[in-house]
């Protein structure tokens, strides 16, 4: 019993509409999606979150005063 068959996923599906109904399938879908676009943001190794907090704080704001000085 390896991998899934054609045959397999259409009795999942066929469950998954039976449990929670034709409306609420396309909210579940969305939700999972997110989730997974989320994760992959989050393990995409972007740098962002390997900094502390107040680094980000701090570099966010001596950007905007060199936006300040570029401006005025």
């Amino acid at each position: 019993m390896g991998a899934l068959s054609p045959w397999h996923i259409i009795l999942i599906a066929g469950v998954a509409l039976l449990l929670f109904g034709p409306n609420k399938l396309p909210e579940l879908g969305r939700g999972f999606g997110k989730m997974f676009k989320e994760f992959k943001h989050a393990t995409s190794g972007n740098g962002l979150m390997d900094e502390p907090a107040s680094q980000r704080i701090e570099m966010n704001s001596s950007e905007e005063m060199k936006a300040k000085d570029a401006s005025g």
